[in-house]
């Protein structure tokens, strides 16, 4: 049985396309993760430097 040029290619453009989109997953879950433990580090410094009303 002889392949097919094209399926190769096509085979070759698949694993890049899963690659990219793996990436791309993983970048969008580390910029959420940061974020959100930025916000929560800067409510608990403002918590902190706010003085407290008697």
């Amino acid at each position: 049985m002889v392949e097919s040029p094209f399926l190769s290619i096509l085979g070759l453009a698949a694993v890049v396309l899963l690659v990219v989109v793996t990436g791309g997953i993983g970048y969008l879950t580390l910029a959420d993760w940061r974020d959100r433990r930025r916000l929560e580090q800067e409510k608990r410094e403002t918590r902190r430097s706010t003085p407290k009303r008697r």
